[in-house]
């Protein structure tokens, strides 16, 4: 990296904490408001917090970036991996602060079985949205297959700590616990 992209990638970042920060209360609080409302939601109310939660942290703030987001998605379902990560390259090129980028890049990386960059990706997306309870759960079952299972175990907690009723991390951590890890004698 050269000293003029570290300068400008430090600039760009500055002027983002700078303007996220002068945002209305309001404006910062959506989220948070709904992560609240997610620690005391029946598992019926929280599918419908989930999806208002994912629709915040989807909103990249530009039309391109939009449909660059769209376009990553729909080809992971498609299978398409390497138009996938194509698509999530650009919009982390273009939007690096934006955490969804990110993850989307995680899982693209994880569908091709990249698991340096997976991780990296997952590392940059709770760098920047530590509440990303989809990307702790990537993290955990990254760990599981690594066999680190007690850092599978704290993010695998950590997850349900944020959504309760999160039905991957429920189930990794119930496969945990038959494989002895979190039993107390």
């Amino acid at each position: 990296m050269t000293l003029r992209h570290t300068y400008l990638h430090l600039t760009v970042t500055a002027f983002f904490v700078m303007v996220g920060n002068s945002l209305p209360l309001q404006a910062q609080e959506p989220v948070s408001g709904l992560l609240e409302s997610l620690q005391s939601a029946t598992k019926e109310e929280s599918l419908r917090l989930d999806r208002q939660i994912k629709a915040e942290w989807s909103k990249t703030g530009s039309p391109s970036m939009n449909l660059l987001l769209r376009r990553g998605n729909n080809a992971l379902e498609e299978d398409n991996i390497d138009a996938a990560i194509d698509h999530f390259r650009a919009l982390t090129d273009h939007a690096p602060d934006f955490a969804e980028g990110w993850h989307g890049l995680a899982r693209a990386y994880f569908a091709a079985e990249l698991h340096g960059p997976t991780l990296d990706a997952l590392g940059e997306t709770l760098q920047r949205n530590p509440d990303h309870y989809d990307a702790l759960y990537g993290l955990g079952v990254m760990f599981q297959a690594f066999g680190d299972l007690s850092r599978a175990e704290e993010a695998l907690r950590k997850v349900l700590d944020l959504h309760p009723h999160h039905e991957n991390a429920k189930q990794a951590l119930e496969t945990l616990k038959r494989d002895g890890i979190g039993r107390t004698l």
